[in-house]
């Protein structure tokens, strides 16, 4: 191996372009040609890959090899030639998602599927419960989750609430952060850290935009180690690749019961001697999670 070949990460990716992050300073990269022979089936390169560049007398710098990745937030896109998958983010250490316990009502069908397709690509999730002044009993809303035991941090950047908190889970990690709008995402990433929340912001107004192949997909660093990467595909993160018998599996009240159902195949919906509705009707399972199960399974 060259001396000049460097371990780093993949912070920022436009158009071809890699921004590498080295340790010792940002590298512009392109890939090397022979990584790119054969017909893609997804993206080579992506935000947050570890990779191995060649350091060229310009500055400027070569990837040589892009490291296995651990995990990966990735989105199948169908395309005439066959699916192809757009990598979202790769290697990120946990997923955040923030919804608002008022002003807008939280959408927990919204986190449930979230927190299926988290599950389906084993992507650790966290859950912010933001905005918790505008509401007395958010324990008593988004409790469920800690009983299922899910992390849910309950913030209010009004009343510093919990802050610090975001901020040690943050601390040297790789982190997704999704939500709905309106939930109060950026004011909390500006507590955080100021600016932070509108840097973020502005990158993903474009790419909601549609500006997917100008706008730049950007790992933000955190004061205390660690990135953020707004990751606004989540929503529309499809599961349509997702058989409805394989549904129960990323219900972690669900999962474990799967084995006591009569049936092999059961759908958890009408079958006798069915674990499931049997925990339903005990009061075992939440009966709104239970209807997300329903509403993905048959989507």
């Amino acid at each position: 191996m060259s001396e000049t070949t460097i371990r780093g990460l993949i912070v920022k990716a436009q158009s071809g372009f890699f921004f590498v992050e080295t340790g010792q300073g940002l590298v512009v990269c392109q890939l090397r040609g022979k990584l790119k022979q054969g017909r893609a089936v997804g993206d080579i390169a992506a935000l947050g890959d570890h990779v191995l560049v060649t350091a060229l007398a310009d500055g400027s710098g070569v990837i040589e090899e892009i490291e296995e990745r651990e995990r990966a937030i990735v989105r199948l896109d169908p395309r005439p030639r066959g699916i192809y998958q757009q990598v979202l983010l790769a290697n990120p250490d946990q997923a955040v998602f923030v919804f608002a316990c008022a002003n807008p009502d939280p959408k927990l069908r919204m986190l449930d599927r979230f927190l299926v397709v988290a599950e389906k690509q084993k992507v650790p999730p966290i859950i912010i419960a933001n905005k918790t002044d505008l509401l007395r009993n958010a324990e008593e809303l988004f409790g469920m989750y800690t009983q299922l035991g899910y992390r849910v941090i309950y913030t209010s950047v009004k009343e510093g609430r919990g802050i610090e908190e975001l901020r040690e889970v943050l601390r040297g990690k790789i982190s997704a952060f999704a939500g709905p709008s309106g939930v109060g995402k950026s004011s909390l990433l500006n507590a955080l850290q100021p600016g932070l929340g509108l840097a973020v912001n502005e990158i993903s107004t474009a790419m909601n935009k549609g500006k997917h192949t100008t706008v730049a997909r950007q790992l933000f660093p955190l004061e205390g180690g660690g990135y953020v990467a707004d990751t606004p595909g989540w929503k529309s993160l499809a599961l349509w690749d997702t058989e409805p018998e394989e549904m129960d599996a990323y219900f972690p009240e669900l999962a474990p019961l799967v084995a006591q159902c009569q049936f092999s195949d059961c759908s958890h919906t009408h079958e006798p001697g069915c674990a499931v509705l049997a925990a339903l009707e005990a009061g075992r399972i939440h009966r709104e999670r239970y209807e997300s199960y329903l509403r993905l399974r048959t989507n």
